[in-house]
């Protein structure tokens, strides 16, 4: 599965550094937007989503999204379509 996380970390100063090694360890990613991260893995939107969780504050906001196979458009780097469109099974 393709999955795009993205987040509002709001605790200026903090050390994110668990939520930064958590998306990681997830399978295969790629991270070119400042607060937004796409990763090929095999775990569930559910079990992704409640790993990064906990390793957040609760006034931090984060969001999970499968994005397999959908239909994708914006303004990114041809390097960053070649990822997803490569990663995308």
């Amino acid at each position: 599965m393709l999955c795009m996380i993205s987040y509002d970390l709001r605790m200026p100063g903090r050390d994110y550094s668990a939520l930064y090694a958590a998306i990681k360890g997830c399978g295969a990613w790629w991270h070119y937007l400042e607060s937004t991260w796409i990763v090929k893995t095999t775990q569930t939107i559910s079990d992704v989503a409640a790993l990064l969780r906990s390793t957040i504050d609760q006034n931090d906001s984060i969001i999970v999204v499968d994005i397999t196979g959908k239909t994708r458009d914006g303004w990114l780097p041809q390097k960053a379509w070649d990822w997803i469109r490569d990663n995308n099974s």
